[in-house]
């Protein structure tokens, strides 16, 4: 949801839409600078968030965030931005920052993956006392994108001694993309019984529900409305009603209504259709 007139109006956006968990940008995705969170504003948001219910809320960090560089200048840039998105959502009671690992460039996956690990390590250690999580994004494997296969990601975790802080989010846009086969029924078993055998489902903490414009291993991250694209509607109707999955948030990353208000809290028809037509899949009972 949009933060458009201060970080409280994506809850009652939520709240409009009748959500049940909540993704939040806590600065602009597309800047290195970050304005400072008011007292009152983190105040008014958490009491939204205690009054509606809605919970667990996630951020998502900036995608100008690469951990996986060994670029020293972008890393040093990296690190300090990663560790003011923690901070900011630490101070607003939130679950999690949800983050891409970053692109490897032309270092080998190895040394990349050693980057994502001393970066993690770094920025979890310089804040012992926290309990807000980093939460790794599985990745359509675009370009040279780190973490688009489980084995990566497991490598990522494995790596932090003090890993407690640290979790997994899966986009179903890009499970599909970077060759998880979740369309058919076979293929979902195996899929998550292969992210069980490598990551474990103890460290999965949201997913992302979105369709996909491109098909199975085209490693091309484009998100399309929930049903009209190459997932489909069958993976959707197995996630929502898997027993497995009941405690997570899913959330919606589709394409919103280009006309909307941007500072009011209206519906978006949009969202409309794409949250009506995952509760649809819901089993009743």
């Amino acid at each position: 949801m949009s933060v458009a007139g201060g970080l409280p109006l994506a809850i009652a956006r939520a709240q409009l839409h009748q959500c049940e968990s909540l993704q939040i940008f806590t600065k602009n995705a597309n800047q290195w600078r970050a304005r400072p969170l008011a007292p009152e504003e983190i105040a008014a948001f958490q009491k939204a968030a205690n009054e509606t219910g809605i919970q667990p809320i996630v951020s998502h960090a900036s995608y100008l965030i690469n951990i996986a560089t060994a670029n020293p200048a972008l890393r040093a840039q990296s690190l300090a931005a990663l560790g003011e998105e923690v901070d900011r959502a630490e101070a607003l009671g939130l679950l999690g920052v949800v983050l891409h690992p970053g692109a490897r460039m032309t270092a080998p996956e190895d040394d990349a993956i050693a980057m994502v690990v001393s970066a993690l390590a770094e920025v979890i250690a310089a804040r012992a006392g926290g309990k807000t999580m980093i939460l790794l994004e599985h990745t359509a494997g675009q370009g040279t994108a780190m973490g688009a296969s489980f084995e990566q990601i497991a490598s990522m975790l494995d790596g932090v001694r003090d890993n407690k802080r640290l979790g997994v989010c899966l986009d179903t846009c890009h499970l599909l993309a970077s060759g998880y086969d979740i369309c058919s029924e076979d293929g979902y078993r195996e899929t998550f019984d292969r992210f069980d055998e490598l990551i474990g489902f103890e460290r999965l903490e949201v997913f992302h529900l979105n369709d996909s414009k491109k098909p199975c291993r085209s490693r091309v991250d484009r998100h399309e409305h929930i049903g009209k694209g190459c997932v489909g509607l069958e993976p959707f109707r197995r996630l929502v009603n898997d027993p497995r999955f009941d405690r997570l948030p899913m959330v919606i990353e589709t394409e919103k209504t280009g006309t909307r208000e941007k500072m009011k809290i209206v519906p978006d028809p949009l969202d409309v259709m794409n949250l009506d037509i995952l509760r649809s899949l819901r089993k009743q009972g």
